[in-house]
């Protein structure tokens, strides 16, 4: 049975995630900062977490890494006086720092079982796509895309694929309730392009129903 951890899995798209992969046959591993219900402690914002957790899961091939924790703080900010420097160091540390250190913590499993990894992103993350606002979300989830990006370059050698996805916007805290699409649609699309993925595409960006996007 392969191995799926979803980081971020209490609620929302990585919770809808959880439970389409194990309708998948995965034995799925999910993570929140506080952990309980049956979810690892994991706060992807304590440099120590990621190694961490990889030492008490030590031994365990991860065939999927999903890196879907993540944080939109500044919607609505005034560009004259908001978006203050240390809500773009807290965004920052999970939507992008925490996603590196959360790979290369897991880099020994993911090479044991010749794993994937998905990035989620979004398509805030693209340049072609500036409506203005949210500039740290935007930001942030653009460093992600190019992590993805360039990771897959150094990943390919090894079998490793990577894909950095768009989830669509999605009826969650995060996306509200006037979003277009549920959590489970958007894992079901998800799940559908995690299983498409290889190294063939490794390094692609695209929504959660298959259409690749804009970089």
């Amino acid at each position: 049975m392969p191995t799926a951890l979803i980081t971020g899995a209490s609620r929302g798209i990585g919770a809808a995630m959880t439970r389409e992969l194990t309708a998948r046959s995965f034995d799925t591993i999910g993570t929140s900062t506080k952990g309980g219900d049956g979810l690892y402690p994991l706060d992807v914002t304590d440099p120590q977490g990621p190694a961490a957790l990889a030492q008490t899961l030590s031994g365990t091939p991860i065939d999927l890494l999903v890196c879907n924790a993540g944080l939109y703080l500044d919607q609505g900010q005034s560009l004259a006086t908001g978006y203050p420097a240390e809500m773009w160091a807290k965004e920052f540390a999970v939507n992008i720092t925490g996603v590196f250190l959360t790979v290369q913590a897991f880099l020994p499993a993911l090479r044991a079982a010749q794993g994937k990894i998905a990035i989620i992103s979004s398509q805030m993350a693209s340049h072609t796509r500036a409506p203005g606002g949210s500039y740290i979300y935007r930001s942030s989830k653009a460093a992600a895309l190019n992590l993805g990006r360039n990771l897959a370059t150094d990943l390919r050698p090894e079998g490793i694929a990577v894909g950095i996805y768009h989830p669509g916007w999605v009826k969650t805290d995060m996306g509200g309730a006037g979003a277009e699409i549920t959590p489970e649609a958007a894992a079901t699309g998800l799940s559908d392009r995690f299983d498409a993925l290889s190294i063939a595409t490794t390094g692609c960006f695209e929504t959660w129903d298959g259409r690749d996007h804009a970089y």
